[in-house]
């Protein structure tokens, strides 16, 4: 395994970034990252889940719109292997007050929660720090975890394919970004790896085709003319 992919170096990684994370999303997706997180919840109904799970919840920066959709007594359980990111999603729950959330630090691969279990798991800018057999291990996991007729929705951040946007977004990615990682944090080389995730990444369209090998049923969503992508659908 390359060792950036390797889960040790990706929880130290999302450990430094913890102080500055949420502000520099923002900032890397050109201030839609919050958009993208209430579309990727809007993709699917939550009317009727009595339990959903955000995996790699980070801070639970996509529970607010969960909590939009969602039934009053419909429970949250956000999943983060991070200590740094839990300890922050952890005081967040106080801005849901009236919101059951369980917040877990755990492995997403080896997580507590039990087969046939969950009505709905949401996941926002997680895919890119896996690789291809990671990604195979995540569908099979959320299938483990997901109820029969039990949907999903994923996103990431994604390399467009339009030549003059991809050429704009690469060069911000690689060149940018590590000076604003350099200004905020200190340390330009935690947010460089955050292009580089990103490029190896390309888009969903390779997680849709896994998934689908799992048996379920998967649509690829494209977001801003692919600068994020990803995939919804359910478990049959």
């Amino acid at each position: 395994m390359n060792k950036y992919y390797d889960p040790k170096y990706v929880e130290k990684l999302f450990d430094k970034m913890s102080s500055s994370y949420s502000r520099m999303n923002y900032i890397t997706s050109f201030g839609f990252s919050e958009r993208w997180r209430k579309q990727c919840v809007n993709e699917i109904d939550l009317s009727n889940s009595k339990v959903i799970v955000d995996l790699l919840t980070g801070m639970g920066e996509c529970w607010k719109f969960i909590d939009r959709k969602a039934h009053k007594d419909a429970k949250i359980i956000g999943i983060d292997f991070s200590e740094e990111m839990i300890k922050k999603a952890e005081k967040n729950t106080s801005k849901l007050k009236k919101r059951e959330i369980d917040v877990r630090r755990e492995n997403v691969f080896t997580n507590s929660l039990a087969d046939n279990s969950i009505d709905s798991v949401i996941s926002g800018f997680g895919l890119k720090t896996f690789d291809t057999n990671q990604l195979t291990e995540l569908a099979k996991e959320i299938n483990r975890m997901l109820k029969v007729n039990g949907n999903f929705s994923l996103i990431d951040v994604s390399v467009p394919k339009n030549q003059l946007l991809r050429a704009l977004y690469l060069f911000y990615l690689k060149h940018i970004i590590p000076i604003l990682g350099k200004l905020f944090l200190g340390d330009a080389t935690a947010y460089k790896m955050l292009g580089k995730y990103t490029t190896e990444f390309q888009n969903a369209e390779n997680v849709k085709q896994l998934f689908e090998n799992q048996n379920f049923n998967v649509e690829y969503v494209s977001y801003f003319y692919g600068c994020a992508s990803g995939i919804k659908g359910m478990k049959i």
